[in-house]
C-alpha cells in the first residue's frame, strides 16, 4: 500500500486524453497504468516492428500514428524514447510546431531533468521528468510493478503538485530530483541494478563452470538475503572473504578466476578494492589484516594488466583492433 500522502483533488490531473511517442518497453506501461486512473490514452507512435506488436498487445485499440499527431491529439504525451535520441526528438518537434501551448509534456530518462525540454517549453508546453526506478519487460508485469515504484521527479516549482500526482495516479512514489543531481541520481541506480545484472550473470556462469546444475536455485536465497540485509544495514551487512581480510582465499580466487573466467577477473579486483575499501572505513576489515589483502589485489590487477598486454602483441586485442 503507498504511504505517500495523497493530494487533495485539487491538486489532481483531470481527466486527460494520453499520447505516447515511443513505444519502448516503459511508454506503454505508463500509458496503461494511467488508463487504469481513468485517463484515456489516445495515440501511439512507434518504430520498430516490436514496438507496434507491443503497443498493440498493451494499448489495444489505441492507433499508431506518427510523432506530430501524437501530440496533435493528447493533452498529456509521454516521450519514451532513449536517453541520447530525446534533445533532438523535443527540438524537432518544437521546431516543427507540433508542441500545443498548455501541452503536459513528460520525458522518463533517468539523466535528464526538466531542461532538456526547454525547446517544448518556449512553444508553451507544461514540462516534466518521471523517471520510473523500475526495470521493464514489455508486458503487462510492468503495470502491476508500478505499484510502489519510486520515481525521480523533475519540474519547475509550480508543476510540482501535478507532476507528483500522475506519479501517485500510476501507483508510483515520488522522489524529487534537483536538476543538476540528475546524472549522479541516474548513475546510483546504473550502479546499482545494471551492474547488478552483470555480476549476477558472472556469478551463474562461473558456478555452471564448477559444476552446479541450477545456479539460478543456488543463487536466489543467497543474493536475495544479501540484498535485504544491504538495504537494511548498509556496510554493516558486509561479509565474505574481503571483508574477513581473508588473502589466501582471495589469492585462491584470482588464481581461478584467471585460469577459467579471465574476461571477469578485472571486475572482481575492482569490487574486491571497493569492498575493502568500504570495510576498512567501517571498521569491519582490520588494518593488519588489510595490508596482505590489498597487496594481492595489487599483484592481481598488475598481472592482469601484463596478460592483456602480452596478447596485444599478436594483433587480437591489442591497440590495433579498437578502431571503432
Amino acid at each position: 500500500m503507498s504511504t505517500v500522502h495523497q493530494p487533495d483533488l485539487k491538486d489532481r490531473p483531470a481527466r486527460l486524453t494520453v499520447g505516447v511517442v515511443g513505444a519502448g518497453r516503459v511508454g506503454p506501461a505508463l500509458a496503461a497504468s494511467l488508463q487504469l486512473a481513468g485517463h484515456r490514452p489516445v495515440a501511439v507512435s512507434g518504430v520498430s516492428d516490436a514496438s507496434r506488436r507491443r503497443a498493440e498487445a498493451m494499448l489495444p485499440d489505441v492507433p499508431l500514428v506518427p510523432p506530430a499527431e501524437v501530440l496533435q491529439r493528447a493533452d498529456l504525451v509521454l516521450l519514451t524514447v532513449p536517453d541520447d535520441a530525446l534533445p533532438g526528438l523535443v527540438a524537432g518537434l518544437a521546431e516543427t510546431g507540433a508542441v500545443r501551448p498548455g501541452q503536459l509534456l513528460v520525458h522518463t530518462s533517468g539523466r535528464y531533468g526538466a531542461k532538456v525540454l526547454d525547446p517544448a517549453l518556449r512553444a508553451g508546453a507544461l514540462p516534466m521528468a518521471l523517471h520510473p526506478a523500475m526495470t521493464f519487460t514489455g508486458t503487462p508485469v510492468d503495470v502491476q510493478r508500478l505499484a510502489g515504484c519510486s520515481f525521480g521527479v523533475t519540474a519547475p516549482e509550480e508543476l510540482r503538485l501535478a507532476a507528483q500526482a500522475l506519479v501517485i495516479e500510476m501507483g508510483g512514489e515520488p522522489e524529487w530530483i534537483s536538476e543538476e543531481n540528475r546524472p549522479l541520481y541516474h548513475a546510483a541506480l546504473a550502479l546499482g541494478a545494471n551492474h547488478l545484472v552483470t555480476l549476477v550473470a558472472q556469478s551463474m556462469e562461473l558456478l555452471r563452470t564448477a559444476g552446479v546444475e541450477a545456479p539460478d536455485r543456488m543463487l536466489g536465497p543467497l543474493l536475495g538475503a544479501a540484498l535485504d540485509n544491504a538495504l537494511r544495514s548498509g556496510d554493516a551487512a558486509l561479509t565474505g572473504p574481503v571483508a574477513r581480510g581473508d588473502a589466501g582465499t582471495v589469492t585462491a580466487h584470482v588464481t581461478e578466476l584467471r585460469k577459467h573466467a579471465p574476461q571477469a577477473l578485472a571486475g572482481y579486483l575492482a569490487m574486491a578494492r571497493a569492498t575493502a575499501d568500504r570495510a576498512l572505513a567501517h571498521g569491519l576489515l582490520k588494518p593488519e589484516l588489510a595490508e596482505d589483502l590489498l597487496g594481492v589485489l595489487a599483484d592481481g590487477d598488475h598481472a592482469s594488466h601484463a596478460r592483456r598486454g602480452d596478447e596485444g602483441t599478436d594483433g587480437t586485442t591489442g591497440t590495433e583492433g579498437n578502431d571503432r
